[in-house]
Protein backbone atom coordinates (compact mmCIF):
# COMPACT_ATOMS: atom_id res chain seq x y z
CA UNK A 1 0.00 0.00 0.00
CA UNK A 2 1.23 3.52 -1.11
CA UNK A 3 -1.29 5.84 0.72
CA UNK A 4 -3.50 5.83 3.58
CA UNK A 5 -6.55 7.50 4.26
CA UNK A 6 -6.15 10.99 4.81
CA UNK A 7 -2.77 11.38 2.59
CA UNK A 8 -2.32 14.41 0.66
CA UNK A 9 -1.99 13.57 -2.49
CA UNK A 10 -1.39 15.60 -5.98
CA UNK A 11 -2.23 13.73 -9.81
CA UNK A 12 0.35 13.52 -12.48
CA UNK A 13 -0.14 15.69 -15.00
CA UNK A 14 1.39 14.42 -18.71
CA UNK A 15 -0.57 13.17 -21.31
CA UNK A 16 -1.00 10.15 -22.00
CA UNK A 17 -0.90 8.76 -25.71
CA UNK A 18 -2.82 5.46 -24.72
CA UNK A 19 -5.57 5.18 -22.40
CA UNK A 20 -5.60 6.11 -19.52
CA UNK A 21 -8.56 6.26 -16.39
CA UNK A 22 -6.95 9.03 -15.24
CA UNK A 23 -9.28 12.35 -16.16
CA UNK A 24 -8.06 15.48 -17.69
CA UNK A 25 -9.63 17.39 -15.90
CA UNK A 26 -8.04 16.08 -12.63
CA UNK A 27 -4.36 16.01 -13.84
CA UNK A 28 -1.65 18.21 -11.63
CA UNK A 29 -4.88 18.54 -8.61
CA UNK A 30 -4.11 18.42 -4.86
CA UNK A 31 -6.72 15.86 -3.35
CA UNK A 32 -7.08 13.69 -0.34
CA UNK A 33 -7.07 10.04 -0.50
CA UNK A 34 -10.79 9.10 1.40
CA UNK A 35 -11.00 5.53 0.61
CA UNK A 36 -8.51 2.36 0.09
CA UNK A 37 -10.56 0.10 -2.83
CA UNK A 38 -8.24 -2.48 -2.95
CA UNK A 39 -5.75 -3.88 -5.64
CA UNK A 40 -6.96 -4.36 -9.32
CA UNK A 41 -5.35 -4.61 -12.98
CA UNK A 42 -4.25 -1.63 -14.20
CA UNK A 43 -6.20 -1.20 -17.26
CA UNK A 44 -3.68 1.29 -18.95
CA UNK A 45 -2.05 -1.87 -19.56
CA UNK A 46 -4.75 -4.10 -19.99
CA UNK A 47 -6.57 -2.59 -22.87
CA UNK A 48 -3.54 -3.59 -24.70
CA UNK A 49 -4.14 -6.94 -24.80
CA UNK A 50 -1.80 -7.98 -21.99
CA UNK A 51 -3.60 -10.48 -19.67
CA UNK A 52 -1.09 -10.14 -16.86
CA UNK A 53 -1.68 -6.74 -16.11
CA UNK A 54 -0.28 -5.61 -13.02
CA UNK A 55 -2.52 -5.32 -10.01
CA UNK A 56 -2.00 -1.79 -8.25
CA UNK A 57 -4.00 -0.26 -5.52
CA UNK A 58 -6.68 2.10 -6.45
CA UNK A 59 -8.14 4.97 -4.22
CA UNK A 60 -10.95 7.23 -3.73
CA UNK A 61 -9.29 10.20 -4.03
CA UNK A 62 -11.50 13.73 -3.03
CA UNK A 63 -10.53 17.25 -4.41
CA UNK A 64 -12.13 20.50 -3.65
CA UNK A 65 -14.21 21.47 -6.03
CA UNK A 66 -12.38 25.22 -6.15
CA UNK A 67 -9.14 23.09 -6.98
CA UNK A 68 -11.31 21.63 -9.95
CA UNK A 69 -13.66 24.40 -11.44
CA UNK A 70 -11.90 27.25 -9.75
CA UNK A 71 -12.31 30.07 -6.88
CA UNK A 72 -16.21 30.95 -7.83
CA UNK A 73 -16.94 26.84 -8.57
CA UNK A 74 -20.35 26.32 -6.63
CA UNK A 75 -20.13 22.73 -7.30
CA UNK A 76 -19.89 20.17 -4.16
CA UNK A 77 -16.05 18.28 -3.93
CA UNK A 78 -15.18 15.44 -6.38
CA UNK A 79 -14.68 12.62 -5.39
CA UNK A 80 -12.83 9.81 -8.54
CA UNK A 81 -11.25 6.36 -8.10
CA UNK A 82 -7.69 6.48 -9.08
CA UNK A 83 -5.04 4.02 -9.34
CA UNK A 84 -1.78 4.43 -7.52
CA UNK A 85 0.60 5.11 -10.61
CA UNK A 86 -1.80 8.00 -10.99
CA UNK A 87 -0.62 9.59 -7.83
CA UNK A 88 2.19 11.26 -6.09
CA UNK A 89 2.37 12.53 -2.55
CA UNK A 90 1.40 16.58 -2.04
CA UNK A 91 4.07 18.55 -0.30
Amino acid sequence: MRFDVGDRVRTQNRNSLGHTRLPAYLRGRDGEIVRRLGAFPLPDVRVSGSADAPKEELYTVRFAAAAVWGETAQEPDVCADLFAPYLERAE
